[in-house]
């Protein structure tokens, strides 16, 4: 089910009574901020209220989080049953997220893992990494494997074994790759829309209720590089 609302701007993937899956914007946050702009869950809320009309409070369980400038797909509960059954199996690792990076061309690049030590920086809200354990840091790996290749940029498709500040962006840019338009982990320059070139691409998980393997792609932002990359 792809469907663009036609009460909201959200790009809904997945909708039924115990969840929606939103495909997010680069400019969306999930949770508050310093910023005091809208959150995803009001913007969902507002429109679960509209589109089936109800009265008094709605409920919006945030599952998980995807940083402002990322883009991809998000799942969001609609009742606290679901919203605890869905934490507990991201907890239990029993979910499967696949990224999309787009990262800056510097040399030749395979497939590979990382294994690095993060630490993260609160004053700054940016990660380093340390090949060796210091006080303080966590354990961070992800495997990466290249799709293709321009003449300035590689695609990358992700899948992270630990779930850490900042690890795809840490990661990446410390073996010399950062991701396009994150200026914070060493990219040239910024992207115009703010956003940078990370991906939530797609997401697996057991229904809460059924039990049914749930199996959704977001779409990619409508970008140039990422259609040139998507139409490949």
């Amino acid at each position: 089910m792809n469907t663009l609302s036609l009460l909201s701007p959200l790009e809904i993937i997945f909708e039924d009574n115990h969840l929606i899956v939103i495909n997010k914007k680069a400019s969306e946050i999930v949770q508050g901020d310093k910023t005091g702009d809208e959150t995803l869950p009001d913007k969902i809320k507002a429109y679960l209220k509209e589109k089936y009309q109800k009265p008094g409070n709605v409920f919006c369980g945030v599952v998980h989080r995807l940083d402002r400038p990322t883009s991809g797909a998000v799942i969001f509960a609609r009742t606290s049953k679901a919203l605890e059954r869905l934490n507990k199996q991201f907890r239990e690792k029993e979910t499967n997220k696949i990224y999309w990076a787009i990262v800056e061309n510097k040399g030749e690049l395979g497939n590979g893992s990382l294994v690095h030590y993060l630490k993260k920086n609160e004053k700054q809200n940016k990660s380093y990494a340390s090949l060796t354990e210091l006080p303080g840091s966590k354990k961070a790996i992800l495997q990466y494997q290249k799709i293709a290749s321009s003449d300035n940029y590689h695609l990358l498709e992700v899948t992270l074994e630990t779930g850490r500040h900042h690890q795809i962006r840490c990661q990446l840019s410390t073996i010399g790759f950062p991701i396009r338009g994150d200026v914070k982990y060493g990219a040239k320059r910024p992207n115009k829309d703010a956003s940078i070139s990370l991906h939530a691409r797609s997401i697996e998980f057991f229904h809460p209720t059924t039990k049914e393997l749930i199996k959704l792609k977001a779409p990619v932002p409508k970008d140039e590089l990422w259609h040139f990359f998507s139409n490949l």
